[in-house]
C-alpha cells in the first residue's frame, strides 16, 4: 500500500531529526501531534542538504548538491520519490502549499557554501534569508495551515527567529567555519583579530532578532506556540552563554549547553505549557 511507503518516508525524516538534533526533537515533541510529522519532514530535508556542503569533504560536493537539487525538483513535480527524505518533504510541501520560491532560495544559500568564503552586507542578508529565514517560513506554512492572513502577520517574526538561530550557530561554530572551512559569514569581521567590540556588535544584532521573534511566538497558533518557544529558549540559553565568554574562547572551542541545562530549560517550558502561559 502507498500509505505504508508514505509512513516509512515520514519515519526516515523523524529518525534523521532525532539523530542530528536532540534539542529540535524535544521542541518538536511540544508541538501538537498533527504538526510534528511535517516539521520532521522539513528538518530532514534541510539537514541532508546541509550535510552535503558541510561534511562530505571526500566527495564531489558540487555534484552531490546539484543531484539533490535535481532530485528535489523531480520529487516536487512527480509527487513521489524513492529517496524517503525527499518523498516525505514533497508530501508536506504539497499538503501545506509551501511556496517553491522558498526552496529555491534555500538551495541558493547552500550553493554559496560550496565556494563563497566571505560576505558583504548584501550577500550576508541573502545567505541568512536562504539558509535560515526560509526554513522558518516553511514551518510557518505548516503552523498556519492555510490561513494566509495569519501567515503574512507572523512572517517577519518567523524570519527573525530563523535569523537568530543561524547567527547564533555562526558564533558557536566559528572554530570549524573559520579554521576548517575557511568561511567568514559576518561582514567586515576579521577573526584573526576578533575584538570584544566586534563580538558585541554581532550580539546586539542577534538580540534584536530574538526580541522580534518572541513577539511573534506569542501570536502563534496554540498548537505550535510551545514547541517553537522551547526551541527559542534553547537558543536563547546558548546565546547568553556565548555572550558571557571572551572573544578568543569561541575561536578555540564550540560553546555548548550541557544536557542537564537543556533538561532544566525544557522542564520550565513544560510547566508553562501546562499553565498556558509564556
Amino acid at each position: 500500500m502507498i500509505s505504508t511507503f508514505h509512513e516509512v518516508a515520514h519515519q526516515c525524516s523523524r529518525i534523521t531529526t532525532k539523530r542530528y538534533s536532540t534539542s529540535f526533537s524535544s521542541a518538536i515533541n511540544l508541538l501538537h501531534k498533527d504538526l510534528r510529522g511535517p516539521i520532521y519532514d522539513i528538518y530532514g530535508f534541510v539537514r541532508f542538504a546541509d550535510e552535503i556542503v558541510d561534511t562530505f569533504h571526500d566527495h564531489d560536493k558540487e555534484m552531490l548538491l546539484q543531484q539533490f537539487i535535481n532530485d528535489t525538483d523531480k520529487a516536487l513535480n512527480d509527487g513521489i520519490s524513492l529517496n524517503p527524505i525527499l518523498h516525505s518533504f514533497q508530501l508536506t510541501v504539497h499538503k501545506y502549499n509551501i511556496d517553491y520560491a522558498l526552496i529555491k532560495a534555500f538551495f541558493k544559500s547552500m550553493e554559496f557554501d560550496l565556494n563563497k568564503k566571505a560576505y558583504d552586507e548584501n550577500a550576508y542578508a541573502e545567505y541568512i534569508y536562504g539558509s535560515a529565514e526560509v526554513v522558518g517560513l516553511m514551518c510557518l506554512y505548516v503552523f498556519c495551515d492555510g490561513n494566509q492572513q495569519q501567515y503574512e502577520t507572523l512572517k517577519p517574526s518567523a524570519q527573525s527567529l530563523g535569523a537568530a538561530f543561524q547567527k547564533v550557530n555562526f558564533l558557536r561554530d566559528v572554530k570549524a567555519d573559520y579554521q576548517l572551512l575557511n568561511r567568514v559569514y559576518f561582514p567586515g569581521v576579521d577573526f584573526s583579530r576578533f575584538t570584544s567590540e566586534m563580538k558585541a556588535s554581532i550580539e546586539a544584532d542577534i538580540a534584536h532578532d530574538f526580541k522580534m521573534a518572541y513577539e511573534g511566538i506569542l501570536l502563534l497558533p496554540l498548537k505550535a506556540r510551545f514547541g517553537v518557544y522551547l526551541a527559542y529558549k534553547y537558543y536563547l540559553s546558548l546565546f547568553k552563554k556565548i555572550k558571557a565568554v571572551h572573544p578568543q574562547r569561541i575561536l578555540e572551542e564550540r560553546i555548548r549547553i550541557p544536557n542537564y541545562h537543556k533538561a532544566w530549560v525544557a522542564a520550565k517550558v513544560v510547566i508553562r505549557t501546562q499553565l498556558g502561559v509564556l
